[in-house]
């Protein structure tokens, strides 16, 4: 079985083009696989499979064009309010995935890593999870985020809690050590498709100086050309933190 991320062909075409500063960190929230499929008349599960699919080959291309880090919103907090099967096959599909990564984890040479409540999840989800975090932790090449079952808000009353009752003043970096994030950098760039603009409960304290790129384009539909114009838009705006 070839890797899953295995060399895009596009980098060859359009390398070139690609801007000097790079992002280390892109987030994004793989928004639309519904509208996609209503707008096909197919069932809302052929929309969900067509982003599972298209998350392959955007991941892929990150790692080709060397993105060290990508986070990804799979299913959030507030999810559960959907059908049963809507959320069973979107499990389905997160399996069938990590059954890949697990197939092809030596080539690939990707950590993946999994922020959430992974306990409340479906028991084959949670088995296939714990072994791809524990077999993919020795990589460096890349790291893959999946957020799964999470919610920014949880995230923060989570550290709060683990903080609550210590002796030492609470500082933004004690803060930080305690969010899933800790000890990877903040991401310099949050793209959501689909035309909603809203950020959904995903990594607040984490995007508070992110660059922000919203897309009427729907999750499937999001391709490696429209990345690249992206992180071009990204290489021309200032970050200055507050400074001049």
């Amino acid at each position: 079985m070839p890797g899953l991320f295995k060399p895009s062909r596009l980098r060859s075409r359009a390398g070139r083009a690609l801007p000097d500063n790079l992002p280390m960190h892109i987030a994004v929230i793989m928004d639309g696989n519904g509208r996609w499929a209503k707008l096909r008349g197919l069932p809302r599960s052929a929309g969900h499979k067509a982003g599972a699919e298209n998350f392959r080959r955007i991941a892929a291309f990150c790692k080709d064009i060397g993105i060290k880090y990508l986070t990804a919103y799979v299913f959030s907090t507030e999810n559960w309010k959907r059908p049963q099967d809507e959320i069973d096959k979107i499990f389905s599909l997160l399996c069938d995935y990590l059954d890949e990564s697990l197939a092809t984890m030596e080539q690939d040479k990707v950590r993946m890593q999994f922020f959430g409540d992974i306990a409340a999840l479906p028991q084959p989800c949670r088995q296939r999870i714990e072994r791809v975090r524990e077999q993919s932790a020795r990589f460096t090449d890349a790291t893959v985020n999946l957020c799964v079952n999470y919610g920014a808000r949880a995230e923060i009353a989570r550290a709060a809690e683990r903080l609550r009752g210590g002796s030492e003043p609470i500082t933004e970096e004690a803060f930080s050590a305690e969010l899933y994030t800790a000890g990877i950098p903040d991401p310099q760039l949050c793209i959501r498709p689909s035309g909603v603009m809203r950020m959904s409960n995903f990594l607040l304290w984490q995007t508070a100086y992110s660059e922000l790129y919203f897309t009427p384009t729907l999750w499937p539909d999001f391709s490696k050309n429209e990345l690249l114009a992206i992180l071009r838009d990204y290489s021309k705006r200032p970050r200055r933190y507050g400074g001049i």
